[in-house]
């Protein structure tokens, strides 16, 4: 491709090109909460069928337009995300002591299925 680095730089050009479509929907969803606005202050009367069509329709364009840099935030770890449950505290090991196996879903593994895993894990000669 024309204008495509090595994997460094392509990894550059790819968050430049995410935060230029950022901000393009963010000035698009921007326009579209600025279009309800208007239709609501310059309106005759507000509450009629047609007005608040027009101001849903707008609300709606302005949300889909902001739910991709919200998630690309989100994913970034800028946006804070209030009342999410944060991480446990891991309590302080031992020494000498290994921290519990766990399987898939976060549960303790019997003690045979430990063993087992242990003799895998003893170098072969």
């Amino acid at each position: 491709m024309i204008g495509v680095k090595s994997d460094a730089g392509g990894i550059k050009v790819m968050k430049s090109e995410a935060r230029l479509l950022n901000l393009i929907c963010i000035v698009a969803a921007i326009v579209f909460v600025a279009l309800a606005v208007l239709n609501a202050l310059f309106s005759g009367s507000f509450l009629t069928t047609d007005n608040l069509f027009i101001t849903m329709v707008c609300l709606l364009m302005a949300l889909v337009f902001a739910v991709n840099p919200l998630l690309y935030l989100k994913d970034e770890g800028k946006l804070p995300i209030p009342f999410r449950k944060k991480a446990p505290l891991r309590t302080p090991q031992l020494a000498g002591t290994r921290p519990p196996l766990l399987d898939a879903k976060g549960r303790a593994v019997p003690a045979d299925v430990r063993s087992m895993v242990a003799n895998m894990q003893q170098k072969q000669p």
